[in-house]
């Protein structure tokens, strides 16, 4: 009982809570840490090219819509004002105002006016408010206004004893505030009373405009008056109420006649031109910060805001109005639809409705607390598809109509019957007695069906991320499945299956597609694979627009939708740039829904987005090059060369490292610019889209280049190419003085070279001559030696032939002794020794023939020349009898064969061996054959 009290008492807060949130333009939120200065900011303006100026307490910031870059402030005070006037950017400090101009490598530089004019400053003088009209600038501080003429570069001064709070510029005619005193026109250069009218005197006023030929003042605390005739009325607007409880510090009036008013504490009001509150932007409801110290419209009707704390941009015509759940009562939204003057959205944490087109809060519908996952009109009535069943909602309550928990989506089968994908499977609702309620659940197939489609009444393919696509067979009751059939298709995170003109489709990153009935399969679809790009994949939902026949898809870029040609049913795809960074995906659970005309709305993690497709046209635009800058070494503050863009430039070899800087001045949170560039003589192919503002080139080559820049936000081209033409120098080693050298050096070259091949072909002549004798005389050598060698053969020969005949004489000499010694011994035993005696004297005779012995002599020399002088001269104390010895030992010839040749007894030679051994001085140990061997 408490809990049914408690769950009633919640049901009842969510039903009267106020979602305090609002649709508003879309802002650009810059933080100090962004632009890189100091919190506060005073002034902003505008140039010719669009970048935007604005004074802050560290200097003079300038943004181009890629970077920002900071001035330091002139004598490092607060920089309190800035005014673009005729292309010159004039500043205002403390005791000090001057002028910026850009010069032609893309920097601002300063030059102090109050120095070359010699300004007399107050003490702690500081300029707050700078205004041009015609050849005139003046600088507005609390106690004087100067006026200096640009032309004769002299000027004036208006002095005033009272604070002069704000100088303001209406058509022709400038006017200021002495607080106190009243308003005051300066007309010829001096200070003329307009009205003292009490309000003017007690009250700051803060602006004044033109309306209806009457001067409009704003005051600081008391809203609008209207001034005529020093007649003083209160403008009575719808917004008084709201300006009542306001301090208001900074205004504009818009292009459209419309207001900004900046307040102390509490953000902006955008009035109309009528004094009604179009918008009411704080920090809690998007901007940064409560205290706008200064207000601009840009030329393309953007808002800036300098706060107290950073830098804010308001898309204030954008096509998109964002609304923004910052406190996180509603919720992410999966889904929404238009139904019976009402928006409703369903949340993660519920459903909520509000009037459509109507400043009124969004509330919560009783009973849905929880996920809402779908919202689909079928026949004027509306279902909510929810995390606890199915809803029908019927004048802003919710009735349970099939308890069955996690309704994805629910299909239309025909009047009666409707089929739901749930968490468990496949359900069919029934209408009967004009009320709904669950049927059946299709028995066999229990697979969550998030994404489902009817081919027919009997046919239901399913898909499942994890496990792909289910083909079911249900029987003709509808309560079973009878067949299923897997598809044979690649599988994956968030793809989508959906049914566009009666033909089924399966997305996922490698394209789309088609349910071919014929030969049932799918197919892949060329021309519906054109809503995805592989680079640029997020999720492959698919989201049908049944209103306006569209198909979308999303990505990183934005949003791509095709819709069919009326005339050539040709598919034709247009993107929107909305960049998902900026649309704050829940990626899986995009939800596109039609509200009206071209008007859609997108669901998003902390709200939704509404944008008309009519105004989503991008606006043409210009890419500019900012600045070239040459250097010798990568990123290196040193030697860093700032080139002028204007012209055709050369660089010395060594700086051959060019960084080029370049921005789009389109200042829409959605419009980002990608950037495409090429460099011909190196690069001459476009480069792939790259969202860097810069691009570097490292150590090029000489040569003759051309840069060239082009960009696009969406599918939208700049209308211009920007272009910078340049050279690199050859390097000192091939420059043509070099060259000139090298030539020179080449022939000089060529010259000692002819000589040294001259030269080296002499000696070479020289070398093969001197070989050619060596040869011939190596020939002659061989030649010689042969011949030698044929002599020494013929010696040789000769040689042996006397020792063969030395050996056989001395053969025959020994046998001859020998048989002449034998037959003298036989001799010797005759008895009659008296008659024979005469034949052995004759036997003897012929032993010790001397004749024999010179015959063998000179063989023995023939056959060994000169051992005999030889020994001699070795041994002079040899007798004859010892040589003879030694030739026959020389023979090597035994003891027993010389003993005949001597006529000894072999005793007797070996005595004589003993005593030539003495003559000779051998030891005991030597051979005495040996050494006359040697010899």
């Amino acid at each position: 009982m408490k809990l049914n009290k408690l769950l009633s008492f919640v049901a009842v807060i969510y039903c009267v809570l106020i979602v305090t949130a609002q649709e508003r333009p879309p802002i650009q939120i810059f933080t100090p840490s962004q632009y890189g200065a100091e919190n506060q900011n005073w002034g902003i303006s505008q140039g010719e090219n669009k970048s935007i100026f604005i004074a802050n307490n560290k200097g003079l910031l300038e943004f181009n819509g890629a970077k920002w870059r900071v001035y330091a402030s002139p004598n490092k005070t607060i920089l309190r004002s800035v005014a673009v006037i005729k292309n010159k950017i004039y500043t205002g400090s403390f005791r000090e105002f001057g002028v910026w101009q850009r010069d032609n490598i893309g920097n601002l530089n300063y030059t102090s006016l109050s120095q070359q004019l010699n300004i007399p400053f107050l003490e702690d003088e500081e300029l707050w408010n700078i205004i041009g009209i015609d050849d005139y600038i003046l600088f507005q501080s609390l106690n004087r206004i100067y006026i200096y003429n640009t032309k004769t570069e002299t000027y004036s001064i208006i002095n005033s004893t009272e604070t002069i709070y704000r100088l303001f510029k209406v058509n022709d005619s400038i006017y200021f505030q002495k607080l106190t005193n009243g308003l005051f026109e300066i007309v010829n250069g001096k200070a003329r009373l307009v009205s003292n009218h009490p309000i003017i005197q007690q009250n700051l006023v803060v602006n004044i405009f033109i309306q209806h030929n009457k001067l409009l003042l704003l005051t600081e605390d008391n809203g609008f008056y209207s001034l005529q005739n020093n007649q003083l009325d209160k403008w009575e607007i719808p917004a008084n109420t709201s300006l009542d409880n306001l301090r208001i510090y900074s205004s504009k009036q818009l292009q459209d006649g419309s207001f900004v008013l900046g307040s102390i504490s509490d953000g902006i009001l955008l009035l109309s031109a009528k004094g009604d509150i179009v918008y009411k932007i704080n920090q809690k409801s998007g901007i940064s910060n409560n205290t706008v110290l200064a207000v601009f419209e840009d030329v393309d009707n953007n808002i800036w805001l300098g706060l107290e704390n950073g830098i804010n941009c308001i898309n204030i015509k954008s096509p998109f109005s964002i609304y923004n759940d910052t406190e996180g009562h509603i919720g992410a939204v999966n889904t929404s639809v238009l139904h019976e003057g009402n928006l409703y959205i369903g949340t993660n944490q519920g459903l909520f409705y509000k009037a459509y087109n109507s400043k009124d809060e969004f509330k919560f519908i009783s009973g849905t607390q929880g996920a809402v996952w779908c919202l689909n009109k079928i026949d004027n009535e509306l279902f909510c598809g929810h995390n606890s069943g199915t809803f029908l909602v019927n004048n802003n309550k919710a009735k349970l109509v099939a308890n069955v928990q996690g309704t994805w989506n629910i299909k239309k089968l025909n009047d009666r019957l409707l089929l739901q994908g749930n968490y468990t499977g496949l359900y069919l609702l029934e209408k009967t007695n004009n009320s709904w309620k669950l049927r059946n659940k299709i028995k066999g197939f229990n697979i969550s069906s998030r994404y489902f489609e009817v081919l027919n009444n009997n046919n239901v393919f399913v898909s499942h991320e994890y496990k792909g696509v289910f083909n079911i067979s249900l029987n003709k009751e509808l309560t079973e499945a009878v067949a299923i059939t897997q598809e044979a298709i690649e599988t994956g995170l968030k793809t989508s299956l959906i049914k566009y003109k009666n033909n089924i489709y399966y997305s996922q990153i490698s394209g789309v597609y088609k349910y071919n009935k014929a030969n049932k399969t799918f197919d892949r679809d060329s021309v519906f694979s054109q809503l995805f790009n592989k680079n640029e994949y997020i999720s492959g939902k698919l989201i049908v627009d049944s209103q306006t026949n569209k198909l979308w898809a999303t990505s990183v870029s934005g949003l791509t939708y095709m819709a069919t040609s009326k005339l050539s049913n040709t598919p034709k795809f247009t993107h929107i740039a909305l960049p998902s960074l900026s649309r704050n995906d829940v990626a899986g659970y995009e939800n596109i829904a039609h509200l009206e005309g071209n008007k859609f709305l997108y669901g998003n993690s902390t709200g939704y987005i509404i944008f008309n497709l009519q105004q989503v046209k991008q606006k043409p635009f210009k890419v500019h090059l900012n600045q070239v800058v040459n250097s010798a070494f990568k990123n290196t503050n040193h030697a860093l060369i700032y080139v002028n863009t204007l012209k055709n430039e050369t660089f010395d070899y060594a700086n051959n490292n060019i960084r080029f800087t370049f921005s789009v001045p389109e200042y829409q949170k959605f419009a980002l610019a990608e950037y495409q560039y090429q460099l011909e003589g190196i690069q001459n192919t476009w480069s792939n889209w790259t969202k860097k503002p810069e691009e570097f080139f490292e150590n090029l080559p000489h040569g003759n280049y051309t840069f060239k820049v082009r960009a696009k936000i969406g599918s939208t081209l700049s209308t211009n190419t920007e272009t910078f033409s340049f050279s690199i120098k050859r390097p000192w080693y091939i420059s043509n003085a070099m060259m000139g050298c090298y030539g020179l050096m080449v022939l000089l070259f060529s010259v000692f070279m002819h000589n040294q091949y001259k030269r080296s072909f002499k000696k070479q002549q020289k070398k093969l001559i001197i070989k050619k004798q060596r040869e011939l005389e190596l020939k002659e050598l061989e030649n010689k030696a042969q011949l030698t060698r044929f002599n020494n053969d013929k010696l040789r020969q000769d040689i042996e032939n006397k020792n063969r005949e030395l050996g056989i004489s001395t053969m025959n000499l020994i046998k001859k002794n020998e048989f002449l010694n034998n037959l003298k011994k036989e001799l010797q035993n005759v008895n009659d020794v008296k008659s024979i005696k005469r034949v052995i004297n004759i036997i003897d005779k012929n032993i010790n023939n001397t004749d024999d012995w010179h015959l063998f002599e000179e063989a023995f020399n023939n056959a060994d020349k000169d051992f005999l002088k030889k020994i001699k001269q070795l041994h002079p104390e040899l007798t004859s009898n010892d040589l003879r010895l030694c030739a026959y030992l020389r023979l090597n010839l035994a003891s027993k064969e010389i003993a005949p040749l001597l006529n000894i007894s072999p005793r007797s030679v070996e005595v004589k061996r003993y005593r030539l051994r003495k003559k000779m001085n051998l030891k005991h140990e030597a051979s005495l054959t040996d050494y006359i061997l040697s010899v």
